[in-house]
């Protein structure tokens, strides 16, 4: 049988000392208004204040030339289309879902190697499998994409929301699961929201009253939940809460046995109230939990009328409580699974409940039964991330994945009654992870504070300080950074790449502790810590500052801005995509507002001002300095994290850059903040990224070798 023969990219990289050719790019004139803002006494020209309003021509013009100028560099890169049809082969594998049973039909979704969007099958015990819904059919091109889907009691009916081109606001679909026949008119204008059927007759949605005009300058306070009845309009729709509150974020989800309905109210993105409804008692007012923003609270399960709440009040790294709903308040509660020194993730399954731990962002899983004692340590098949757990209660088995940076997510079956589990799907890549290893390190930021770093490599790397590195960061929104394998990251690692993942302060790795470390006028701390990650790498010869690229998203947007303005010396490219990068502006914008808790506003204080003017991105490039080579990612339909927050920066770069590295800003069309992204969109860009990253270090081609 002959060998299989794989073409690679190159595991060598041909280095020219002496750079890429450039030329001088002719960026398009980008004019400058006369806007000038005070902020307690100081005086901030805000020059690029027209590219916020993202619905008018004079931007989409500004647009189209940026695209013109920025397709025209990357296309003139000599390997873009080899990294392109690369990744198009190792992203051409089955990729599927976890199982879930929803009436007589188990669901899951599959999607065959390079289809944009997930397809949902089902089947019948042990009939054909068929497909039930193809979200590659709702747009032409693979922009619209399969949000939240959510069935009835029964399984007969369903609902799911779809997001047309990358947008926030989705659109709800309500389908006989039966017949696949459409039962209801579709819902329209629905943001930041969950699905939650109420038996067979309606289920509950979020949303706010939709803005008119530019969705850059309107905004809203006013989160509600309301309750769709089948068989009425929208218009009918009634409020259930919110309607004489007013909160930024309002989600709600009925318990498994269909008695209370659970409402989560806040004001920020993190810490919310929390609200119970009996709704076997008709007419029966909301009973308050929780009543402050302070800490974060959900109810996880519960049993009759005995409450499970997963809560960090008290307990930054969070427990596990119980309480019975006539008396929910906090002096009622009793610890059931007590607070560690590792922060907590739950889930509820099949009648138990796994306790997700984090230990220096690696998991750990431990089983515990209903009275609180723990049933066993969950064996993992190695050192990584696991995720899952959740099932029904009268579930017979429970399903997990598993991953690292070298490892495609595997789906396993578990056996809560014995613990054993087995493999239920492993993806097979073009892809050998045995010839990669991670490694996890310390390094001390600029504070004395030991922050952790996992670097990943393929086996045999010399430490001459010559090696492409990219090290990616995020810092905010107690969003933890575990291990996780992807196609991209893969393909750098094939082709000699280093990549590099810092669990730099503001994010959950070590709970609310490590979150508030990052936070308004500590947000320093996270620049310092990432700063720091990179000085680490080339202290150690992993790289240098030649070799070394930074990268990040949405908030790590921000922190790739902060860090690259601080010191642009470090790094020779910067990679930040659908930045917040006007932090003295941003909570005037759709979604920004509710970021307050973690950033602070430019109008609270004196203070609070001069502490973020200090970072923010757009108002920190200074005239005569040599910044890196940077390409600005972000989507025209982004109404997040908005593209004028990445034109501006952009725009005040390419004015103000006194060295030759190239400033592009790439503006993806009909995306929006990443989520639903079609496949075909994500490879394109991806190519985009690295070829550009690569070029700019000097690398002139790439050697193909044949692995045997």
């Amino acid at each position: 049988m002959k060998k299989l023969i794989l073409t690679t990219i190159a595991m060598a990289l041909l280095i020219s000392c002496n750079g890429p050719v450039k030329k001088k790019i002719e960026y398009p004139v980008t004019k400058k208004g006369d806007v000038v803002d005070t902020y307690f006494g100081t005086k901030v020209p805000d020059p690029y204040r027209w590219l916020e309003d993202d619905k008018s021509e004079e931007t989409a013009a500004w647009v189209k030339e940026q695209n013109k100028v920025t397709f025209g560099y990357l296309e003139a890169i000599p390997y873009r289309e080899e990294i392109k049809n690369r990744l198009e082969k190792m992203w051409n594998y089955e990729k599927y879902t976890a199982p879930v049973k929803e009436g007589d039909y188990t669901y899951f979704s599959r999607n065959n190697g390079l289809q944009n969007q997930f397809v949902v099958y089902r089947q019948k015990g042990n009939g054909e499998t068929e497909i039930f819904l193809d979200p590659n059919t709702f747009s032409a091109d693979g922009t619209t994409s399969l949000g939240e889907m959510e069935f009835s009691d029964d399984g007969s009916k369903v609902a799911w929301s779809i997001s047309e081109g990358g947008s926030d606001w989705r659109k709800v679909i309500v389908m006989n699961a039966a017949t696949k026949e459409i039962i209801s008119d579709t819902l329209t204008d629905i943001k930041f929201s969950g699905l939650s059927w109420q038996g067979n007759e309606g289920f509950y949605y979020s949303s706010y009253d939709k803005p008119t005009g530019s969705e850059l300058s309107a905004m809203t306070d006013h989160h509600k939940l309301y309750f769709h009845k089948l068989g009425t309009t929208q218009t009918d729709d009634k409020v259930v809460f919110g309607s004489d509150i007013v909160r930024r974020y309002v989600g709600g989800y009925v318990t498994e046995d269909g008695r209370y309905l659970v409402v989560t109210a806040s004001i920020s993105t993190t810490g919310n109230e929390l609200y119970i409804k009996d709704l076997t008692k008709p007419g029966n007012d909301f009973t308050v939990v929780v009543n402050n923003f302070d800490n974060d609270h959900f109810i996880i399960d519960n049993e009759g009328t005995k409450l499970f709440i997963v809560t960090n009040l008290n307990a930054p790294n969070k427990r596990i409580v119980t309480v019975d709903a006539a008396k929910p308040g906090i002096e009622n509660w009793t610890d059931f699974i007590p607070e560690t020194e590792n922060v907590l993730d739950p889930a509820a399954g099949s009648g138990y409940f796994f306790a997700h731990y984090m230990i220096d962002a690696i998991s750990k899983v431990k089983q515990f039964d209903k009275n609180g004692v723990m049933v066993r340590e969950i064996a993992l098949p190695g050192v990584g991330t696991a995720s899952g757990f959740g099932a029904k209660k009268n579930d017979k088995e429970v399903y997990f994945s598993f991953t690292n940076y070298i490892t495609p997510p595997t789906i396993y079956k578990l056996d809560p009654k014995t613990g054993n589990s087995e493999v239920y799907k492993k993806p097979v890549v073009a892809f050998n992870g045995d010839d990669y290893e991670s490694v996890q390190e310390f390094y001390n930021s600029k504070d004395g504070t030991l922050i952790p770093i996992i670097i990943t490599y393929r086996k045999g790397t010399q430490l001459n300080g010559k090696n492409p590195t990219i090290l990616y960061g995020y810092g905010g929104f107690n969003v933890s950074q575990t291990p996780g394998f992807s196609i991209p990251s893969a393909l750098w690692l094939e082709m000699g790449g280093i990549y590099a993942v810092a669990n730099i302060r503001g994010g959950g790795e070590y709970g609310e502790k490590w979150h508030m470390a990052g936070t308004k006028m500590n947000k320093q701390n996270v620049f310092d810590d990432f700063i720091a990650a990179g000085e680490y790498l080339i202290e150690k010869k992993y790289t240098s500052s030649d070799f070394l690229a930074i990268r990040g998203g949405s908030n790590g947007g921000l922190l790739v801005g902060a860090v690259m303005t601080q010191r642009p010396d470090l790094m020779k490219v910067a990679l930040p995509a659908v930045g917040v990068m006007d932090m003295l502006r941003y909570h005037t914008f759709t979604a920004g507002a509710g970021w307050a808790y973690d950033y602070g506003t430019s109008e609270e204080s004196k203070e609070m001002f001069e502490y973020i003017y200090k970072y923010s991105p757009v108002q920190n490039v200074k005239e005569g300095t040599k910044y890196p080579a940077t390409l600005v990612t972000t989507g025209d339909h982004d109404d997040r994290v908005v593209p004028a927050h990445s034109f501006k920066f952009a725009a005040q770069l390419q004015d103000k850059q006194a060295g030759s590295n190239p400033v592009l800003i790439r503006i993806e069309t009909k995306a929006g903040h990443g989520a639903g992204t079609p496949v075909s969109k994500t490879i394109e860009q991806y190519a985009d990224i690295y070829g550009f990253t690569l070029y700019n270090m000097g690398i002139k081609k790439l050697k193909n070798q044949r692995l045997n």
